[in-house]
């Protein structure tokens, strides 16, 4: 599974269920009289080949890069009776090749998650509490994700609480992000400076659509924007509505956010939206789908508040893996048609347009990086990309990907120094 931690291999204490090599080390069993208590390992290699000519739209020193993204992971999960759970999962990546290395490109060796979590039916329905380094998103992840695109993922030293009973689940977190240091192994680290706490709710209106809503508190120590640094403070407020209707899709969000940074106050919002209508009665049941979303940027008016939208934790890959798109001062529409030729390949072919919400503000990449030379200057579009992506599931733990991205950039980048940019990436991944 996505999180490996979710997996249940107690169905191996059926010896009528077929075995697979290496399955002896997937299900320990240590209790004669119970099976859900056991011991089981695992692990995750994921290699990709990415080739950028233009990261940044080559803004400043970026230039052509080839090199490839390794991950490895390796983890021990520990049941008890189904109520206690300790897991503790180790990674190692490196980036041969890339000359110009981020956070979340390498980290030789350190502990990804290691927490425990305690189950217990309360009141018709099922508590849980997580203490430790471990590693959440919601939703699309388009704000608040495990960051799975990059090389290393987003992981959190946290307190986690949630509550489900019937078609309510009720969930209430305190985080510290962890910041990936890499100068030696087991060097990643927590602290005060930067938090992030949630109380959230969602509710199942049907089999097929969700309703969920949050409050979370943001803080960030000497935070930096094109138009203002300083201690952050942001107050945070998101509803999400989505669901299926017979053919049609639908996923749509709303964030406003306020607060203060330094001594502004701050007043960002953005919208996000996915539908998408699949022809089941034509071959291949091609989907049909549309993109809408939208960041504002800050206007740079003296006595404004400050409206430069935080991203918080997103997910690069929402818009493509090139990390050509940041969700700062943006409006995005795009479309796409997704082909699933067999039921183990995904193709998918999009085109999409973009804009900044105001000028006065920067063109954003990934995650929220602003283009230097951009803000202030005019010229809203911001330019348009291709996209196409083939998906691969060729057995139940090996998968391949091939992504290619083309950006036709427009004025307001050529200006700054950059130029149309092209990406390429090729995945292989294995779970076990």
């Amino acid at each position: 599974m996505f999180n490996r931690w979710e997996e249940d291999w107690s169905v191996l204490a059926d010896p009528r269920v077929p075995r697979e090599p290496l399955d002896g080390l997937k299900y320990i069993r240590l209790s004669a009289y119970d099976p859900k208590t056991y011991l089981s390992f695992g692990g995750n290699l994921r290699e990709r080949f990415e080739a950028n000519d233009a990261p940044n739209f080559g803004v400043g020193l970026n230039h052509n890069q080839n090199y490839v993204l390794s991950r490895s992971e390796a983890h021990a999960d520990l049941r008890i009776a189904d109520q206690v759970q300790v897991f503790v999962q180790l990674q190692s990546d490196f980036a041969p090749w890339k000359t110009i290395l981020t956070p979340v490109d390498r980290d030789r060796l350190d502990l990804e998650q290691a927490f425990a979590l305690l189950t217990e039916p309360i009141g018709g329905g099922t508590a849980r509490i997580r203490l430790g380094r471990q590693q959440f998103n919601f939703d699309l992840q388009r704000f608040v994700s495990v960051r799975d695109g990059p090389n290393v993922r987003q992981s959190w030293d946290a307190a986690w609480a949630d509550y489900e009973t019937g078609p309510w689940k009720f969930i209430a977190l305190y985080s510290r992000p962890v910041q990936v240091l890499d100068d030696r192994a087991f060097d990643d680290y927590s602290s005060s400076s930067e938090t992030f706490s949630v109380a959230r709710v969602q509710r199942k209106l049907s089999d097929t659509t969700t309703l969920s809503g949050y409050y979370a508190h943001f803080t960030q120590a000497n935070a930096r924007f094109v138009n203002a640094t300083g201690d952050e403070r942001r107050e945070i407020f998101d509803v999400r509505f989505n669901g299926k209707l017979d053919n049609l899709d639908w996923d749509i969000e709303v964030m406003g956010q306020g607060g203060r940074i330094d001594a502004r106050n701050i007043a960002a919002w953005a919208f996000g939206s996915i539908a998408g209508y699949t022809f089941v009665d034509f071959n291949w049941g091609p989907r049909i789908g549309w993109q809408l979303d939208a960041a504002s940027g800050d206007s740079h008016s003296p006595g404004d508040s400050f409206g430069t939208f935080n991203p918080l934790f997103p997910n690069g890959y929402y818009f493509t893996l090139a990390g050509y798109t940041g969700y700062v001062n943006l409006i995005h529409f795009k479309q796409s048609l997704t082909l699933p030729p067999t039921n183990s390949v995904k193709i998918l072919l999009a085109v999409a347009e973009q804009w900044r919400q105001t000028t006065a503000d920067a063109v954003y990449v990934v995650p929220n990086i602003p283009l230097p030379g951009t803000a202030g200057r005019p010229g809203r579009y911001t330019g348009s990309y291709g996209q196409a992506r083939v998906d691969w599931t060729i057995t139940p733990q090996i998968s391949f990907a091939l992504e290619a991205v083309y950006f036709n950039v427009s004025d307001v980048i050529v200006r700054a120094g950059g130029h149309n940019s092209t990406y390429l990436g090729v995945q292989l991944a294995y779970g076990w």
